[in-house]
Formats: structure tokens, sequence, C-alpha cells
């Protein structure tokens, strides 16, 4: 895989790329959504993609790779193992308190150099309460690394972003969705087989 239109391609044969009336996770409302799971349960797909990352930061001495909880843990695991770097998954905080934090004994060396690897970048705020969870801690973000930003380039991290591929799709609050006002049905992914 050398560049975003084979990235795309990928995406494609693996069904991850559907057309519909999606929630997402951010609570806005798409018409095309990208089921990464369609993409990670393909281990040699998923692998390649994590070789494309990997290979952007071989040289930068990463010690650890951290991602958000889900998707982000079987890429943060598969892009450490390519870098023979630790993994380290950042998970919800708890039921009535927001954010994420690194737990079951996750410790970091001070000055370990650390990439955040994530699935989707919509809004940011997996990546974002991952970055926070990692400011308790002695460490260096090197940078943040995405499969899509479907942002197309929108959202603002604090820290150097990478994407295997970037998109602009079109997302709208609720109130606003046009295919609400057509009546389109409404999918949100991960509750309703496909």
């Amino acid at each position: 895989m050398s560049d975003q239109s084979d990235f795309m391609s990928t995406l494609r044969a693996s069904g991850a790329m559907r057309e519909g009336h999606f929630l997402l996770s951010s609570g806005r409302h798409s018409e095309q959504y990208i089921e990464k799971f369609d993409l990670l349960r393909r281990p040699e797909l998923a692998s390649a993609a994590c070789a494309f990352i990997a290979e952007q930061f071989q040289e930068q001495g990463i010690d650890v790779v951290a991602g958000p909880t889900t998707g982000g843990v079987i890429l943060a695991f598969e892009i450490a193992r390519q870098l023979g770097a630790q993994a380290a998954f950042a998970e919800r905080s708890g039921e009535t308190r927001s954010g994420r934090e690194f737990r079951r004994g996750t410790t970091f060396a001070p000055g370990s150099r650390v990439l955040v690897v994530d699935d989707i970048l919509t809004t940011g705020g997996s990546v974002r309460e991952t970055l926070e969870a990692l400011r308790q801690h002695p460490v260096d973000v090197v940078g943040v690394a995405v499969l899509v930003d479907r942002s197309g380039g929108g959202v603002e991290i604090d820290a150097p972003l990478t994407s295997l591929a970037r998109l602009d799709i079109a997302t709208w609050e609720a109130a606003n969705c046009p295919l609400c006002g057509r009546g389109v049905s409404l999918v949100k992914p991960g509750t309703t087989p496909t």
C-alpha cells in the first residue's frame, strides 16, 4: 500500500466504505460511513494499513504506540509490533466521568516517545482525550496517525497529524440533517446487522 488511492481501494475491497444514513459516534449524521471493523477483521489488510503508518514513523524512535479503545487498540498493538515498541490503550474514565485514562498497570518511562493512533477522525474527540490522558505522564508525543481523516483536514489536533486518507464527508447535526428531512431510515453502525 503506497498511497491514498491504494488505501481507498483496500477500504472498498473490505466493504468498509458504506452509503446510507448513519448516526456517528459524535452524534452527527452522515450519508457515508467507514465501517472500520470490516477492515480490522481482515488481519492481512489491517496489517498492511498499519505497515504504511509504521513506515512513516520508523526513524522517529517511537517507544510507545497509544490508541483509544476500541478501534485504536488493534492499530496501536499492530503498529507497536511493527515498530518494536510497546502498546498502550486509553480507556474511558468511567460511567460518570468524561475523558480517558491509561489503566491496567500501564506506565510510561520518563521521556518516552509516543505515537498516538486511531481509526477514523471525525471530530477529534477520542484523539484529544488520549492526548489529554498522556499529559498526565512524562512523555513526548511525536505525532498522531489515523487511518482516515474524514474531516477533510478540518480538525485541529495539538500534535502533527498523519492520515492514510483524507476525505471531506459531509456531516450534520440531527436537527439540520437533509436525510432525516427526506425520511431516510437512520442506522447506528454497530447495532444493526447489514
